[in-house]
């Protein structure tokens, strides 16, 4: 088993891969930051934001059944899944049902948590993604690197090949507008072709019984107009209790996603289209578990715009798929644990715990003091690796000892002024591979502020 760092290194090893990649992550931060700059008001939408989603939090069942009562009413088939193997034989069983072979699905993070597509494809189901990124890298049997843009990894070059082999487009093109245009043909035909599509949800209202889609490209609106079986699939954390608060995670949700007013598509689906079916996947998946963490619950508020993700040093350098797992960065690091602590536990490390997460979330969520706990969770529960506990320890008897402290300050400081750098720097010592230790000063700063601090009269 990898760890994140080990994936991250070799991310790394492509350098201006890695530069690009950093660089046009905190190109759309900017672009949130300048969107906010003209709503007075941004504050108090990320404090009502939150407060709502405390509210859904602390009256979960209450919204739940009252959306599934009011869907119900509206003519839509509510199914409920407690994990992700109970979710796919849901969705399979509607599509058996209708003889259905072939389908389109839009963005959906659920399904890719499920692993739904590769379910499908053993039934014998073609599913075809058809949000461009997530057509580009389903082109290449691999998962998205980012929960709003997948192929932000890829450059257009790389997306030219790719076309160029799969799509019989001219080899060496790598114009955005051409390569969008021959997705677009190709797109076309899997709509017209598919019997049935399938959406995620980015808020299901309990008041009303309706789900919110939102996208940029309008591929779910394709896919369930034109398919007479449309199937939504959604976590059970997705619920707002009614419909006048859609306008405030909608004010959130563009502008830290994309630094848009608002997605271009917030499509709302109350019921079935005459003559077809709609159905809602209602999936816990480990929701309630974490719900029933009182340090960890929060991270249930995420309306998964990945602004986190976006600012975030780690993520920026170390790309999305050296996380392995669904949601990847600072959201997904207190996410992930709570499925396989022993798996994701490390992700908790992957961080400076700067706070930028937290202070870019559109629901003010407290990312980075949850990747702390996490890390005492982890420790707590012994899965540390001995190369980091025994030092944990000889470092915790230095520091809870002032003269120990003092003493073990001068020693380190005169023996990295004689000691061979390779004593240094070696694979003992994996913090020096990549980086250089400042100039070793000739004093503490104890010693020179009692050495220069004037005594007062």
């Amino acid at each position: 088993m990898t760890t994140h760092a080990q994936r991250a290194a070799t991310f790394l090893e492509d350098g201006p891969r890695t530069d690009w990649h950093d660089k046009s992550l905190w190109h759309v931060r900017s672009k949130r930051d300048g969107s906010i700059a003209g709503i007075p008001e941004w504050e108090a939408l990320r404090q009502l934001g939150s407060d709502i989603k405390d509210n859904v939090l602390s009256n979960l069942d209450t919204y739940l059944e009252e959306f599934e009562q009011r869907a119900t009413a509206n003519g839509v088939i509510v199914h409920w899944a407690k994990d992700a193997e109970e979710h796919n034989r849901i969705v399979h069983g509607i599509l058996a049902r209708h003889r259905v072979d072939r389908i389109v699905k839009s963005k959906s993070m659920l399904t890719e948590e499920c692993h739904l597509n590769q379910y499908l494809e053993e039934q014998g189901v073609e599913v075809i993604d058809t949000d461009l990124g997530e057509r580009i890298i389903q082109m290449r049997n691999e998962p998205p690197s980012h929960i709003v843009m997948p192929a932000i990894h890829l450059k257009k070059e790389e997306i030219g090949q790719l076309f160029h082999e799969q799509l019989g487009t001219d080899e060496g093109a790598s114009d955005p507008q051409y390569l969008t245009e021959a997705a677009r043909q190709h797109l076309r035909a899997k709509f017209l072709a598919a019997k049935a599509g399938i959406t995620g949800v980015n808020f299901a209202v309990a008041e009303t019984g309706g789900i919110v889609v939102c996208t940029n490209e309008g591929n779910a609106d394709m896919g369930v107009h034109l398919a007479p079986v449309q199937i939504h699939c959604m976590g059970i954390e997705k619920v707002i209790p009614r419909a006048e608060h859609l306008g405030v995670f909608t004010r959130l949700l563009g502008r830290s996603a994309t630094g848009q007013p608002i997605t271009i598509y917030t499509s709302h689906h109350h019921k079935p289209k005459p003559g077809g079916e709609m159905h809602v996947v209602i999936v816990d998946n480990g929701r309630t578990e974490q719900l029933g963490r009182e340090d960890f619950r929060n991270s249930l508020k995420c309306i998964r715009c990945g602004a986190c993700m976006n600012t975030c040093p780690i993520y920026r350098r170390s790309g999305g798929h050296s996380y392995d797992h669904t949601i990847p960065g600072p959201i997904g690091s207190i996410l992930s644990p709570g499925l396989d602590l022993k798996k994701h536990g490390d992700l908790a490390f992957a961080s400076t715990l700067c706070g930028s997460c937290s202070d870019v979330c559109p629901v003010k969520i407290d990312i980075h003091a949850q990747l702390y706990k996490w890390r005492q969770v982890v420790s707590e529960e012994g899965h540390l690796a001995k190369s980091k506990t025994i030092p944990l320890l000889g470092a915790g008897a230095v520091l809870s000892r002032g003269g120990l402290y003092n003493f073990m300050g001068k020693a380190a400081r005169t023996a990295l002024n004689i000691v061979p750098r390779a004593v240094v720097y070696n694979r003992f010592n994996p913090w020096g591979e990549s980086r250089e230790l400042p100039e070793v000063p000739k004093e503490s700063f104890k010693e020179w502020y009692a050495r220069t601090q004037t005594p007062e009269a």
